[in-house]
């Protein structure tokens, strides 16, 4: 039987944050292995430069595999790559625009759907602390990351007890008055930008928060990242867009699997043993 794999037009996700022990890599290298697309951007944030300059042996032989699994993406199905330079990547904004091949560089694209053009950025130029003052955005990665540690903590001892894994980091930022006002202005400002542009929606990343809303008359989009949400936005038909979390991921490719497993013994036995087996699980 041929690998199980969920078919979509266009996959983006952002802020993998490779090289840090806090990115989910095997949970997007399964993801990775297990889709189908014609086009896969990777919307910034993908490396973490920031965390790999201030740790060594950051970088793990996990991390060098779902870049290997991104190319063979690019080689094999012939999928289109687009990297997306975020603030945490910037060292590559000097070579910027860069082709080879399948995958092309660049600070920003326009997706081009039936009802209309998307603007896709990773969103840290509207980061005004990211952009203004670099040196507090630095104690502000430094500090996320100790809060992050202190995650990894407390769901070791949240999983010895059977619990599901709880993010203190978003529960903070949904609960304190400023961060919510800063995503406010944050997505205020990419739609101003998406209008600029004369474009019908924004697709962004950067603040880790997924995200598929109107924002004015602009379609706000963000990938999340896999970090934390271990998100991705799936466009299914041109133009019709979704977030798409790790968990309904899985269980849509169950799905799938079980369905091709289904076909696949419908095409060995006309009402066989093994036909039976399977009909008899599927209705459970």
């Amino acid at each position: 039987m041929k690998k199980t794999r969920l078919r979509f037009k266009t996959v983006i996700i952002s802020d993998v944050h490779l090289g840090t022990p806090d990115s989910k890599v095997r949970q997007v290298t399964r993801f990775i292995r297990h889709i189908s697309c014609e086009r896969l951007i990777l919307n910034g944030d993908i490396v973490d430069g920031w965390y790999l300059r201030r740790h060594s042996g950051g970088w793990t032989d996990e991390h060098t595999r779902f870049v290997r699994h991104l190319l063979k993406l690019a080689e094999k199905q012939d999928t289109e790559v687009i990297y997306l330079r975020g603030n945490h990547d910037e060292v590559i904004e000097p070579f910027l625009p860069l082709t080879f091949g399948s995958l092309k560089m660049r600070f920003e694209y326009r997706h081009h759907t039936p009802q209309g053009d998307y603007l896709v950025v990773h969103g840290d130029g509207f980061d005004h602390v990211t952009t203004g003052y670099k040196w507090v955005a630095g104690l502000g990665s430094v500090g996320y990351e100790a809060l992050l540690k202190f995650n990894r903590g407390y769901n070791q001892v949240r999983s010895w007890f059977g619990k599901d894994y709880y993010s203190v980091s978003k529960a903070i930022k949904a609960r304190v008055k400023n961060a919510v006002s800063f995503f406010g202005r944050y997505e205020e400002q990419l739609q101003m930008l998406a209008e600029r542009r004369g474009c019908v929606g924004i697709i962004c990343g950067h603040i880790h928060t997924p995200e598929d809303k109107q924002v004015g008359g602009v379609h706000y989009l963000n990938s999340g990242d896999w970090v934390e949400s271990m998100t991705a936005i799936v466009e299914n038909e041109p133009g019709e867009f979704e977030v798409i979390d790790y968990k309904e991921f899985n269980r849509r490719l169950d799905d799938k699997a079980w369905q091709m497993a289904l076909e696949y013994e419908q095409e060995k036995s006309h009402d066989g043993p093994g036909l039976r087996v399977v009909d008899e699980r599927m209705a459970e």
